[in-house]
């Protein structure tokens, strides 16, 4: 169901762009974009302001009801990612119970030690 109204959301995005990108300024005349040049005959002697923008409302309200719904989703996700989070702990808290201080070897063990007298002191050039 998720995957569904995140491609209705998409596709309704695209469409506005393409709504708000085919729309004209102020002044400009509808017709004349298509090449014909006479006033607003493209689409009939109302022109096109109607359409377009109910088109882009209804795409606008689309849209925000997809968001809206995707953002309750992802909200539910979450839940069930706190349900997980106590389980995690219990289980650190038992591996660090299993693991005690003396399991761990002395970090200074396992590097040798070399006497100062035998480390040869450089010259300077080489």
């Amino acid at each position: 169901m998720e995957k569904f109204i995140l491609i209705v959301h998409l596709l309704t995005a695209l469409s506005i762009i393409g709504l708000i990108l085919v729309q004209q300024g102020k002044g400009a005349e509808a017709g004349a974009s298509f090449g014909s040049g006479a006033s607003q005959t493209v689409f009939g002697s109302a022109g096109g302001w109607g359409f377009f923008t109910k088109a882009t409302a209804i795409m606008a309200t689309v849209f925000f009801v997809t968001s809206f719904t995707l953002a309750v989703m992802a909200k539910d996700n979450a839940r069930v990612g706190d349900k997980v989070l106590p389980e995690l702990e219990a289980i650190q808290q038992v591996l660090q119970e299993d693991m005690q201080a003396s399991d761990i070897p002395a970090a200074e063990d396992d590097i040798p030690s070399v006497p100062a007298a035998e480390i040869p002191e450089s010259t300077g050039t080489e």
